[in-house]
């Protein structure tokens, strides 16, 4: 994202927790800063992408977080992928906060294809056009914080669930004595597998770890999605099934492997 809004045009200073990954950013045009102060203070948009929500609570709200150094006209944009509540909760400490978690890979987002849900108030969300041209012409606007995250949390699981029932397919195929060319030759192409699946088919099928969505963090939206349901009073087999499967996962050395990897809990 960030090295998109750089190659845009846009003046953008990253700053990361961990040192040394804002390098294609850098190479795109963008500024690094020190801190997160130096990063944060004279922003008219600030933008971040964490791995949780106490990671988000920690960066935004924490001692020497965000909402310490943001100027009071600036509009924070948190992109990471949590609770519908911790936004909400972003939403109430912030005046102009959007949520606006992400649809597609890193590769869609540096092609401009990605989708993106943005939530929060009209002003703020039209401040925030300048920005979300630049990064894409798929939005979907929401009128809070905390259903554009409750969006984000129903599609990756969306994703995750059909990723774990194409991996449970090829095994019932190859139980009956089909072989891999011959699921590739009658599924690869199939109606029957979306194009959000397709991406990962050969994946799945192959039994691959290579990928850009680790496991620990699959276990980590699929443990969203069953939360938000329960939230609402709503006891879901199939999400509780995929939540066990991908957190079985996430406690091995699968860990950091993509979420494609399901496919390795059932033998090689």
């Amino acid at each position: 994202m960030a090295a998109r809004l750089a190659a845009g045009g846009h003046d953008v200073t990253v700053w990361n927790r961990s040192p040394g990954k804002a390098g294609p950013a850098v190479e795109a045009g963008a500024r690094q800063a020190g801190s997160l102060e130096e990063a944060v203070s004279s922003s008219e948009v600030t933008i971040t992408m964490l791995s949780a929500d106490d990671a988000v609570r920690a960066v935004a709200l924490g001692d020497g977080g965000v909402r310490a150094f943001l100027p009071s006209t600036a509009v924070y944009v948190d992109s990471s992928t949590i609770s519908p509540e911790t936004s909400a909760e972003l939403a109430g400490r912030f005046e102009q906060f959007v949520a606006m978690p992400v649809l597609g890979s890193p590769e869609a987002v540096r092609g401009g294809s990605a989708a993106y849900l943005a939530g929060g108030p009209r002003d703020a969300l039209e401040r925030l056009e300048p920005v979300t041209a630049t990064l894409t012409d798929k939005l979907t606007r929401f009128g809070t914080a905390s259903l554009a995250l409750a969006a984000k949390v129903t599609a990756n699981f969306l994703l995750l669930g059909g990723l774990a029932v194409l991996a449970e397919a090829f095994e019932i195929g190859r139980a009956g004595g089909l072989d891999d060319d011959q699921l590739k030759a009658i599924f690869a192409e199939s109606p029957l597998v979306a194009p959000g699946l397709r991406n990962r088919f050969d994946t799945v099928l192959a039994k691959s770890t290579e990928g850009w969505f680790p496991m620990t963090l699959g276990a980590k939206d699929a443990g969203l999605a069953v939360e938000q349901a329960a939230g609402a009073g709503r006891d879901l087999a199939v999400a509780s099934t995929v939540r066990a499967l991908l957190e079985s996962g996430a406690a091995g050395p699968l860990a950091d492997a993509d979420v494609a990897a399901v496919a390795r809990l059932y033998g090689e």
